[in-house]
């Protein structure tokens, strides 16, 4: 895919280091790099890193913008790799269940999912990939996933049990359930026979869990937990190497997790909300208390930049520190050392924004236009005969 012609960015604030300075970025073959090329005018802009998007399921919106109106995946996968450069994200994991559910949660679903990730991946602009939430009662299906992520190179999965909550449900809110089995296209009676056969396999989970660890640390998968509902349960997946603490559902897990150094997200839509959808412990309270470490898009994508900027304008820290939960510090934890940050060499992963709106103007992945709009188009296209007579020189 085409990559823009020699470029240096000007007039805008960059994100480089650390702060933000006053600066030129220059951009050729798809890489931060420094050289005399035509100039583009970004005067009035902030030019920051791309966003590394470490958990989100907002693609399911676009695959099924109703559970009775599915689209073909592709389509679906085209629609998200759109919507994820408008937001500024130049990487980011698409979070796919594996589960006991059914429906798109199921194991024939991710699968697919994969297959088709693999084939968007030859023409796609956001660099997508995939990480399975694995239900902690699929025991049988060990040697399944284990395959699965070996044959697609998955490299992120996500250990969640989601069991006892439905269980939950049952008894308190039976019209809950009922919209849960439509999505799974069941009867109700069929969805809760599979909570039963679930639950029988508790004994057998510590096993399960332990051989999926084993196999991951030997394949280079990173892996972690969601939705731990307290330090015990945290503590647990810590000591089976299970590091990455997403979604902690109290401040207990949270200071679990940073008592051992393993890693805290939160999702960036409590930030910008004001707390959490499920009435859970609030993202800005462990921010604040030095408890969280990366923010992830959840099931909105456009809350990532506009939860850094939130930060910002609370004075809990300074734009370029808010900014690096959502840059520098995923793809740092997730082992990318091309992209989260404005260095020489580096993919050309970025993101321009309008510095009074607010709003994401373009997004360059790996140097490829991934969103261009509003007036930093126009100033692009003003500078690319010379950049197209330049490159032919």
């Amino acid at each position: 895919m085409t990559t823009l012609p020699p470029l240096r960015l000007t007039g805008a604030s960059v994100l480089r280091n650390g702060e933000l300075t006053d600066s030129a970025l220059g951009i050729a073959e798809g890489r931060i790099s420094e050289g005399r090329w035509p100039e583009v005018d970004l005067s009035g802009y902030l030019v920051l890193p791309g966003i590394v998007d470490m958990h989100g399921d907002g693609f399911e919106r676009q695959i099924a913008p109703r559970v009775t109106a599915p689209f073909p995946l592709p389509l679906g996968l085209q629609g998200t790799d759109r919507e994820a450069g408008a937001c500024g994200i130049t990487t980011a994991w698409l979070a796919q269940s594996w589960s006991w559910e059914g429906g798109h949660r199921a194991p024939d679903y991710a699968e697919a999912l994969m297959a088709a990730l693999a084939r968007h991946r030859e023409i796609g602009l956001t660099d997508l990939r995939i990480q399975i939430r694995c239900e902690t009662h699929m025991v049988e299906s060990a040697d399944r996933l284990i395959a699965a992520v070996g044959r697609y190179g998955v490299g992120y999965v996500i250990f969640n049990n989601h069991l006892d909550e439905t269980l939950a449900l049952a008894r308190t809110a039976p019209d809950v359930i009922a919209g849960w089995a439509k999505k799974a296209g069941v009867s109700t009676e069929a969805f809760l026979a599979r909570v039963d056969a679930a639950r029988e396999e508790g004994p057998r989970v510590p096993r399960f869990l332990c051989r999926l660890a084993a196999a991951f640390d030997e394949m280079g998968v990173r892996y972690g937990s969601h939705d731990d509902p307290d330090g015990e349960t945290r503590e647990r997946f810590s000591l089976i190497g299970a590091r990455i603490c997403e979604f902690p559902l109290s401040r207990a897990a949270a200071r679990a997790a940073k008592a051992v150094d393993d890693p805290v997200l939160m999702g960036a839509p409590n930030v910008v909300r004001g707390g959490s959808q499920s009435g859970n412990v609030a993202a800005l309270s462990l921010i604040e208390g030095g408890e969280c470490d990366i923010l992830v898009s959840d099931y909105h994508y456009p809350a990532l930049p506009a939860a850094a900027f939130h930060l910002a304008d609370l004075g809990v820290m300074p734009l370029a520190a808010a900014w690096a939960m959502i840059s520098e510090r995923p793809a740092a934890l997730m082992g990318l050392s091309d992209r989260g940050r404005l260095e020489d060499g580096h993919r050309a992963d970025l993101t321009v924004i309008d510095a009074e709106t607010r709003q994401v103007e373009m997004t360059l992945a790996a140097g490829r236009v991934s969103h261009l709009s509003g007036r930093a188009a126009a100033r692009l296209m003003a500078a690319a005969p010379a950049a197209a007579l330049a490159a032919a020189e």
